[in-house]
């Protein structure tokens, strides 16, 4: 499925921007995607009726509260991409809840897909609160998307990567290097919306998907990369670098 992007993401630069010391940036508020816009406008029309029909207030109130949370949920702010060839990026907002070593999805493997045999597993969990807007690793092409129909089990847990509703895709860059990542439906989430087609070409950090409301991104690395993050850190989709090739990896970090 596609969706159309926010008209404000026409202002984004086709290019890297230039780092140029003694400058500062400005905050820019988030503009809403598009696919929330019909959620905000049956919860602004529930507090009309609620309110100004029937006159309950109190159930009014909660629900402008909700249609503020709905609003929020579905913000896409505009973020900065590293470009560095050698970086992978993280694909969602939310808490790293676990790396690990396993054995890539059948989904993933094949002609085309991941090498054969063990590779770094990283999620990323997304709570109601974080961007459900979720980002391309890196750039390239995007050679395959596979959906699967699941349950929907707390996408905290390890096994909701084998058994919850999930979308699979895998970026091949111009060196042949491949990376995958998959959308997790969970416990809340009962949607997971593609933006994309196979054959896309992608840049890194540019929008793939969106999952409705919570979930979990899993990032599959390629051999040579190691993580650039740590359980219990939090993620930024497009900003974060998740790992780098040839470096060592990080080997732990205080929590305070």
């Amino acid at each position: 499925m596609t969706s159309e992007l926010p008209t404000e993401m026409e202002t984004v630069p086709d290019r890297p921007l230039a780092i140029v010391p003694g400058e500062s940036a400005r905050y820019k508020l988030p503009s809403m995607h598009p696919e929330g816009r019909k959620f905000v406008g049956i919860a602004a029309a529930a507090v009309l009726v609620t309110g100004f029909i029937f006159h309950w207030e109190a159930v009014a109130w909660l629900l402008a509260g909700l249609t503020i949370w709905v609003a929020a949920f579905f913000r896409d702010p505009i973020r900065v991409t590293p470009v560095d060839p050698g970086l992978i990026i993280s694909p969602a907002d939310g808490l790293v809840s676990l790396i690990t070593s396993v054995e890539p999805p059948r989904q993933l493997a094949g002609e085309g897909g991941l090498s054969a045999g063990p590779c770094t597993r990283i999620s990323v969990f997304m709570n109601v609160f974080d961007v459900h807007v979720n980002r391309s690793p890196i750039a390239g092409t995007l050679t395959r998307i596979v959906y699967v129909p699941g349950k929907f089990l707390n996408a905290d847990l390890d096994k909701a990567s084998d058994d919850n509703e999930r979308q699979y895709f895998i970026v091949e860059s111009a060196d042949g290097t491949r990376v995958a990542f998959t959308q997790i439906a969970g416990l809340v989430a009962r949607r997971i919306m593609r933006f994309v087609e196979e054959g896309t070409r992608l840049a890194i950090g540019e929008r793939v998907g969106l999952i409705r409301f919570g979930s979990r991104v899993d990032v599959y690395l390629p051999a040579g990369y190691v993580p650039a993050v740590i359980v219990g850190q939090r993620a930024v989709a497009g900003e974060t670098v998740l790992a780098r090739q040839g470096s060592a990896a990080l080997l732990g970090g205080i929590a305070q």
